[in-house]
Formats: C-alpha cells, structure tokens, sequence
C-alpha cells in the first residue's frame, strides 16, 4: 500500500487539539505569591495547645496551613502560610480564642 492518508495533523512539537493548550494560557493566569508570617505566641506547653492554635488559625480567610515550632520555655514562633497577607487583628483574635495570646516582639 503506497496511498498515504492526510490526517490533518500539525507539527509533532505543537501537540494535538485535543490536549494541546491554547498558546495565551500563561499570559491570562495570574500567578500568587504564597505568604508566610510568623509570630510568637505565649504559653503553648505541648502539642495540644500546638493544635488549638493551629485550628483556630487555619480557620481564618485565605488561610492555607499553620507550622508551629514548639518552645516549652517561651514564646513558641507560629508561621502562617496563605496566599495574601492576613490582617493582624484577626490573627490575634484567633489566637485569644484558643487560649493564647501573642508575645509583645514580633517574630
């Protein structure tokens, strides 16, 4: 058989129209700069009080995950990682409701 069939197929490298994406894609996406604060928090003793912190943290609007570096002798550092900066008066709030409350220095 010497007939060739034209499938219509365009440039290996350009992908097929099934999948390939449209060549604007990038252009239109806006990328997000993840954001991590920390601050000190007072008075967590043991990895319960780590876990009330971080669940009332991880409650707040924008929020992605809370780390909590433990310090069983002082202010333990807590960092906050979302995707924009997340107001301090919240951050306070949710703090004080899990029993807490925010060293006077900044992390």
């Amino acid at each position: 058989m010497t007939d060739r069939i034209e499938l219509g197929l365009k440039d290996a490298n350009a992908g097929c129209a099934c999948c390939a994406a449209p060549s604007n894609t990038e252009a239109s996406t806006p990328v997000t700069t993840p954001v991590s604060e920390d601050v000190l928090v007072t008075g967590m003793t043991c990895s319960h009080c780590a876990s009330s912190v971080s669940e009332e943290l991880s409650a707040l609007d924008g929020v992605a995950s809370v780390t909590v570096d433990l310090n069983t002798g002082g202010p333990s550092r807590v960092t906050i990682h979302s995707a924009s900066p997340v107001d301090p008066a919240a951050v306070r709030a949710a703090v004080e409701e899990a029993g807490y409350s925010l060293a006077t220095g900044h992390a």
